[in-house]
């Protein structure tokens, strides 16, 4: 079993007291996402604004309790992510920062690229989004149709369509894949500066998540530098599938414990307003309250495996398809202990289950992270076997 160390304890004490802060923002973001704009200040929207970035890129965040935290661990962004999800995820997943599209660039970017990203995110506030599923395919690689052509110049060209972007429609960089070439290892990723010509992103209607600001894109022929293009330092192999692969890897025990806090949110909302419980009612509230311990523990510990070795993702994927059927089955029984109507008398309620529905689909379903789990562990047993046999290997 993980346990967090006194340094992300102390972490974890201040990502709550700031999410105390965050709370009261719940339904306002969730009938206006750009209302977060007046909420650069708070300090858990600064905090989310550079983790991420490495500190040998000149960050230097405030210390807390004597420690800087980057947020450049799966285990300590997991910290952050359930804290704040639990005071509100609208406000998390609304904050700009670099997330997805800065571990993309950690991962695969060379040192002038990786300058440029994260020295735009220390500058300013910035969103930032991460373009892979298309309305067709989805994020299924062989199926990716948008396209990486090259100009006269020597830059490229960018043309195609993204469906599910989160924070595009206001994002100021992106990260897109788009296929340079036929075959498997045709497919590449590039920074994009949203501000240039042929690039436009629209918000989709939600009924959860709102604050995430979930677009569709449409790139029209969008001039894109050399120097923009990633992994051009790298082997084919580890550019384009593999680095969205790592990427979720990365990012998945993150998504897991948003998930986790949605889940002790709606607890939390119960003890608040309901001080009083029956026998029975106690004994289901504890019941679902070991539920979120349990899964929890487990986020924790595939933080940990993935901290330790970015291509262990199998054990993240247990833990999100754990933590988004918790979030949903929470935050339906936390309306129970309230009656009939109980999510058009407490809208909160009625927010964390709509939010809480979202995350079934948020970086893969649930079929998608059986699939993971189930080649991580076949891989696990053939490396093994090898070890055990390895003349036969």
């Amino acid at each position: 079993m993980t346990q967090l160390d006194d340094r992300l304890l102390v972490l974890r004490g201040q990502i709550r007291e700031w999410g105390a802060q965050v709370r009261p923002l719940a339904l306002e973001i969730d009938r206006d996402p750009e209302a977060i704009r007046h909420h650069f200040d708070l300090p858990a929207v600064r905090h989310l604004a550079t983790m991420g970035v490495p500190e040998e890129y000149g960050h230097e965040p405030e210390k807390i309790g004597g420690h800087r935290f980057f947020g450049v661990s799966a285990l300590e962004r997991a910290v952050v992510m359930e804290e704040l999800a639990c005071a509100d995820v609208g406000t998390l997943v609304a904050s700009p920062g670099p997330l997805l599209a800065g571990v993309a660039v950690g991962l695969c970017a060379d040192d002038r690229q990786k300058r440029w990203f994260y020295g735009r995110m220390l500058a300013e506030p910035l969103w930032t989004c991460f373009a892979l599923t298309e309305p067709e395919g989805g994020s299924d690689a062989a199926a990716l149709r948008t396209s990486l052509t090259p100009a006269p110049d020597g830059s490229a060209l960018l043309s195609g369509e993204k469906r599910y972007v989160g924070n595009a429609c206001r994002a100021q960089i992106g990260v897109v894949f788009a296929r340079a070439r036929p075959g498997p290892l045709g497919i590449t990723a590039v920074l994009v500066d949203t501000a240039g010509p042929g690039f436009d992103a629209r918000p989709l209607d939600m009924i959860g998540l709102r604050g995430a600001r979930i677009s569709s894109v449409v790139m029209d022929r969008v001039p894109i530098p050399e120097d923009r293009v990633l992994g051009r330092h790298l082997t084919a192999t580890r550019r384009g599938v593999w680095a969205f692969v790592q990427t979720f890897n990365v990012l998945r025990p993150g998504v897991a414990a948003i998930a986790v806090g949605i889940a002790r949110a709606a607890l939390e909302y119960v003890a608040e307003h309901r001080s009083t419980l029956s026998g029975a009612e106690r004994e289901r509230f504890e019941e679902l309250g070991r539920r979120v311990d349990a899964t929890r523990h487990l986020v924790h510990h595939a933080a940990a495996a993935v901290d330790a070795r970015g291509t262990d993702g199998h054990l993240a994927s247990a833990a999100k398809l754990r933590a988004a059927r918790l979030a949903e089955d929470v935050t339906l029984a936390a309306a129970t202990f309230f009656g009939p109507g109980a999510r058009l008398s407490h809208p909160f309620l009625d927010k964390l289950a709509r939010d809480a529905r979202a995350m079934e689909f948020l970086e893969g379903t649930g079929n998608m992270q059986r699939l993971n789990l189930f080649q991580g562990l076949l891989g696990g047993k053939v490396d093994r076997d090898r070890r055990r046999h390895p003349a036969e290997a």
